[in-house]
């Protein structure tokens, strides 16, 4: 299958758990607090690690095998969220290359921003403690009436930039990612470095799989140079 030709974009987005910073120690560890205050051992960190861009309903799953439709989903819910806000950014920081990523975005003039399904409660305080306070947007999760895969946040995100959907790129590390940036009419880029299956990504009709932050980077660059 022959490799979709990427333009440059005006702006790139990121989706934030999975993908600019890694979160998963901190959200692992709310989920387990719940575990041990019942009385039951940690869950392992690699199994929560694995859904941890899938949120409360990924970790709550993972921890206590429930489902937001199942008795009791309600009060872990609440519980999780209590203890993730109240410990958010204690482990927790960028992954590996996101910091020379961004200046290399921003050297270019290209301003950049996240969309996340993550509540405003947990992205504002997390944005400003972990590094990211320069983002030109942030669209956090009930920002918009929908989330992910929905395309309503990356449409709105594209709104404050000023910039036309189809001149964005945009970067995630889960289906729903590339789901709503594809719904979104944006260039689609999957964050291999984050906590994606890589024996999934392929089917996902992203645009392009990265492997790493700086490959990301060289793209941009390499796509600068054949518009140029």
């Amino acid at each position: 299958m022959k490799t979709p030709t990427l333009s440059l974009p005006r702006a790139i987005l990121f989706d934030l758990d999975g993908t600019l910073a890694d979160s998963a120690p901190d959200l692992a560890a709310a989920v387990n607090l719940l575990r041990t205050e019942r009385g039951l051992e940690p869950a392992p960190y690699e199994k929560l690690r694995a859904v941890a861009s899938a949120g409360a309903r990924g970790l709550i799953g993972a921890a206590f095998n429930l489902t937001p439709e199942d008795d009791g989903y309600p009060e872990l819910l609440k519980g999780f969220l209590d203890n993730y806000q109240s410990a958010l950014m204690v482990n927790s920081s960028l992954f590996d290359g996101i910091s020379s990523l961004l200046q290399g975005v921003c050297e270019r003039g290209m301003p950049w921003g996240i969309v996340t399904n993550k509540f405003a409660r947990f992205t504002t305080p997390l944005v400003a403690k972990i590094g990211l306070h320069q983002a030109a947007c942030v669209i956090s999760g009930d920002t918009t009436p929908h989330s992910k895969p929905h395309p309503a946040p990356l449409l709105e995100a594209a709104r404050v930039l000023s910039i036309a959907p189809q001149h964005c790129w945009y970067v995630g590390d889960d289906l729903r990612d590339i789901q709503a940036g594809r719904a979104a009419g944006m260039m689609t880029l999957v964050a291999g470095w984050g906590y994606c299956d890589q024996t999934q990504t392929a089917s996902w009709g992203a645009d392009r799989i990265m492997a790493s932050p700086q490959q990301l980077l060289e793209l941009v660059r390499q796509t600068a140079l054949q518009a140029a």
